[in-house]
């Protein structure tokens, strides 16, 4: 019977592993056309280096990013003596008055930004050169520097080519004016402009606003207007970020002129391209609370080609190598493209299907203002920058391995004509030491890298890195229901037409797509993932694409540890680390306390203090947060090296913080945290739940981390008493979980964030085993709503999961796989057709957070026993999962039919006791080390070597 048993389980292994190799073909992104907007392109990276592939035919694009070229540079954030009006801003919450507190906090507790001595000074004096340059019939005024525009440019004048200008542009267009409006006063409807206008008609000024939020109409006196054509002339001032003509939201009425006292709508349009010219592109440096992760450049590829057909773009997630093809006449032509993480570089190989066929030519481009493009020896080429502003400056090499043919290289490109086969490598260095040390010679790093680099031949190099990927990658498989039905249908209208019952194949591709994302851009001895992973093209992105602490940096680290991917946590750990360096000093600072404090957002500098404005900034939990992360990471791994050298002495730390930082309420006698706030929404309170919830799970951590390694006994004593006394989660007047200590919950808020239910996903303060307490959690998410941003419906994902509710937790999943191109609205979710989330724009944290949740449905573990199938949604009746991890250190294979578990193999990494549950039934048995325990649909454990 016993050999029977053994028999099934090595079948169900076996299976295991062929559906894994069934998947690799399953796992590809691809499409038939090349990509045109950046959210089509396909990316590759290996952690330092990563690459935006559009797959053009004539003019291929490969955006490129070195992942330590930020803005800014080294330098103090704190403001000196900040503590001194933390009682103050206290005193003044426990009084009601916020507005007060907020005010007083906004002044004198926000952290010291770049630049910020002596700006208003240098910014008056620009301003008036700018505004004194007056061109208006002036011999500039129709000059060739002018070009066109069309506007409104929705997202700044960024979007139309003037990426990273910030400065002084003049526009210009016309309107003709109705004989009938002769004499009459007209208003002129602009709609937001940022940051200044100076509005002109016919030279003559008609109004100007300073002012991104408001929406222009100004009045155009009679007596300045023409008989027919009229000119508008205005002079667009921009500090810094997006600039230029903004629209509106809604339906208001904009770039028209009609009558002050108008009957109807009679209004003339103006005429939508207009003429701009760049007067001044030398803006002073606006201070920043903190740096921007910046964009290094872009390698153009460009063929003559006749007639191309049958093109396919794909990304090969199995293997993380992307292809182009293509032919012309009877040649095929491929280029390939991967991130290598052994070598560092970037690998592009171009091959056709006959002999001296390829002509090429590759060169630089970089939207950085400063820069330079050279050559280095008659196979290199190399692309210096430096960032406006700030202390880094980088270096690109671009070196070219042919076969047959001719290379030329000059200081502008690189000519290949007439090869059998091209192979390109990139590699780039900045001057980027640490977050301390700028000294790093960029050009020197690459100059050294470049003699290996002339040594390598591309079949070993692809090789090398198809098995280091390989080595992470195959550790985790899925397979749901019914396979890849929609496998032949282009990713971009996959996502179209995804339905979770005609095409579960997406999910699994989902799922292994976030998987291929933290291999690509978190990776041993590389930075941490940013809000968008290692892939931006922009200067000034989205809140800086830096790391924001108050859900996002975490959530791209949820499903590290479930998904089999822990070795890509280390990037993390180093900033776990070093921003509890930086904080001490914010501790002290700021709070006069022990320890070390981390807010809401940190960068590559490791700023750790209150940014942006007070009523969401001033928020003290972020490192306690990141703590728990070491504490997960020792529970799936147990670790015990781990703990005691690397994550105790961080999570001691940020609990030492804590014990200084709560106070006493006066009202409910509670132990609360002040000031602080429920990120990011109903501004600077005391007291807020999600605080509270993670300065439990915190110092419950730390005491059970110091009893595993047998330390700190009256320290832990300390911390219990602490944890006693600490404010309680608490059910409201609508039987929610209340979000602030006072009830004060809008049962209507339908609020992004969610960040009460911290204790529910991802933490573990509220659990099934009170109740009561989670139906009050799942109230508040029925509140809330199934709307949101990418990440949020992402959260929503897990929470559902954890509520068991796997059907709900499926819609959310649905929503998160949306296409985000279909005009939802700025405050709704998606993937872009290259599955980017959307925020929007792009934020990578949904794609990690929905493939945590994916996993969530289908195993927990949080709750000191390993639960199956616990939140299984009834659209996924059959599945096969490999390589799932558990708190403990197991490592699980599984396979499900018609919604009821079929068989299961645990593997014990580290031989402790195990407790499975599934349903209504529960296995506990003992473990040895290495040896794996099937388990029927009964439960049954069957023993096998």
């Amino acid at each position: 019977m016993l050999k029977f048993k053994s028999l099934r389980l090595l079948i169900f292994s076996t299976l295991c592993c062929a559906t894994t190799n069934a998947q690799d073909s399953n796992l590809q992104l691809w499409y038939n056309k090349p990509a045109e907007k950046w959210t089509e392109a396909l990316p590759i990276g290996n952690g330092y280096l990563g690459a935006m592939i559009f797959g053009g035919v004539e003019n291929d694009r490969i955006q490129f990013n070195e992942a330590t070229l930020w803005s800014d540079g080294p330098r103090d954030y704190n403001r000196k003596g900040a503590y001194l009006y933390l009682d103050p801003i206290r005193k003044l919450l426990a009084e009601g008055k916020q507005k007060e507190a907020e005010e007083l906090a906004q002044e004198h507790f926000m952290g010291m930004r770049s630049n910020e001595e002596g700006y208003e000074a240098r910014k008056k004096e620009w301003l008036v050169k700018v505004k004194g340059d007056v061109i208006i019939n002036s011999s500039q005024w129709n000059n060739a520097q002018w070009k066109d525009m069309q506007l409104p440019t929705l997202n700044g004048w960024e979007t139309a080519g003037l990426e990273g200008l910030d400065g002084a542009v003049w526009f210009k267009t016309t309107f003709t004016l109705p004989d009938s409006w002769q004499g009459k006063d007209l208003l002129i409807s602009l709609g937001k402009i940022r940051d200044l206008d100076i509005t002109y008609i016919n030279g003559k000024q008609v109004g100007s606003t300073e002012d991104i939020t408001a929406n222009r109409l100004y009045t155009i006196p009679a007596s300045i207007l023409k008989k027919g054509t009229n000119e508008i002339e205005i002079q667009v001032i921009n500090y810094f970020d997006k600039g230029g003509f903004a629209g509106t939201k809604g339906d208001r009425e904009i770039f028209a002129v009609y009558p002050k006292e108008r009957n109807g709508k009679e209004s003339v349009k103006l005429n939508p391209v207009w003429q701009y010219w760049v007067q001044n592109d030398d803006a002073p440096a606006m201070p920043r609370y903190q740096a921007d992760y910046q964009p290094f450049g872009e390698l153009q590829l460009k063929t003559s080609v006749a007639n191309a057909t049958e093109y396919r773009r794909t990304l090969d997630i199995a293997n993380a190598v992307s292809t182009v093809t293509y032919k012309s006449g009877n040649v095929v032509y491929t280029k390939e493209y991967l991130a290598n993480y052994p070598e560092s570089i970037i690998a592009i190989q171009l091959k056709s299907s006959a002999k001296g066929r390829l002509n090429y030519n590759a060169s630089f481009t970089t939207v950085h203002k400063n820069y330079r493009i050279h050559a280095i020896d008659g196979h290199t080429l190399a692309l210096d920058v430096a960032v406006k502003n700030g202390a880094m400056n980088g270096t690109a090499y671009l070196y070219v391995d042919n076969t047959n043919g001719k290379v030329e290289v000059t200081d502008k490109e690189i000519k290949i004509s007439n090869s059998d086969e091209a192979t390109l490598y990139l590699i780039a260095a900045t001057n980027f030491k640490n977050y301390r040390d700028v000294s790093a010679d960029a050009n020197a790093i690459c100059k050294a890298k470049l003699v290996s680099i002339k040594k390598l031949v591309y079949e070993k190099v692809k090789a090398a890195h198809i098995a280091d990927y390989k080595r992470y990658f195959d550790k985790f498989s899925l397979q749901l229901s019914n396979g890849a039905a929609n496998a032949g249908v282009p990713t971009d209208e996959r996502i179209k037409q995804f339905s979770i019952t005609k095409d579960p194949a997406l999910v699994t591709l989902y799922v292994q797509y976030a998987r291929y994302l933290m291999l690509s851009s978190s990776r041993q001895g590389t930075n941490a993932a940013n809000l968008q992973g290692i892939w931006n093209d922009l200067l000034t992105p989205p809140w800086g694409s830096k790391y924001t602490t108050n859900i996002n940096l975490e959530m791209n680290y949820w499903p590290s540890e479930s998904l089999n991917l822990s070795a890509c946590t280390q990037p993390l750990f180093k900033l776990i680390k070093e921003v509890a360096e930086a904080g001490k000093e914010t501790a002290k600072e700021y709070y006069n306390a022990p320890g070390f404090v981390l807010h809401h957002n940190t960068d590559q500098w490791r700023g750790t203090v209150p940014i942006n404005a007070s009523n969401h900034g001033i928020w003290v939990t972020g490192g306690a947060w990141l703590s728990t992360h070491l504490w997960e990471h020792y529970l799936f791994t147990q670790d015990k090296s781990f703990l005691q050298n690397e994550a105790y002495p961080v999570m001691k730390a940020a609990s030492d913080f804590f014990v200084h930082f709560l106070v006493k309420d006066e009202t409910t006698g509670w132990l609360i945290s002040t000031p602080s706030n429920s990120p990011e929404h109903g501004g600077l309170v005391a007291g807020p739940t999600m605080d509270h919830q993670i300065i439990r799970e915190l110092f419950s951590n730390t005491i059970e981390a110091a009893k595993v390694l047998g330390t700190d006994e009256s320290f832990r004593k300390l911390l219990q008493q602490k944890y006693d006394s600490i404010a309680p989660n608490q059910i409201g007047k609508y039987g929610q979980l209340q979000e602030w200590l006072q009830d004060k919950d809008d049962s209507s808020d339908t609020h992004r964030h969610v960040s009460h239910l911290w204790g529910v996903y991802p933490g573990k303060d509220i659990t099934w085993s009170n109740e009561k307490m989670m139906k009050a959690a799942r109230q508040s998410l029925l509140y809330r709503g199934d709307d949101g941003t990418g990440w949020s419906i992402a959260w929503k994902v897990n929470l559902w999961a954890r509520f068991k509710d796997g059907d709900h937790a499926m819609k959310m999943l649905q929503k998160l796989l949306s296409d985000a191109t279909a005009g939802k609205g700025s405050e709704s979710g998606g993937v872009y057709p290259n599955l980017f989330d959307a925020h929007p724009p792009f934020q990578i944290d949904g794609n990690f957070g929905g493939a945590a949740g994916v996993a969530e449905m289908l195993v927990q573990s949080h709750m000191g026993y390993i639960e199956l199938l616990p939140a299984l949604p009834s659209s996924l009746q059959s599945g096969i999962i490999k390589g799932v991890r558990a708190r403990g250190n197991f490592t699980i294979n599984m396979q499900w039919e018609n919604g009821k578990l079929k068989r299961a193999g645990i593997t014990s990494n580290a031989g402790n006791n195990c407790v499975v549950k599934c349903g209504d039934k529960t296995v506990t048995f003992k473990t040895v080390k290495g040896r794996t325990y099937s388990l029927n649909q009964a439960l049954i454990l069957i023993q096998t070597k």
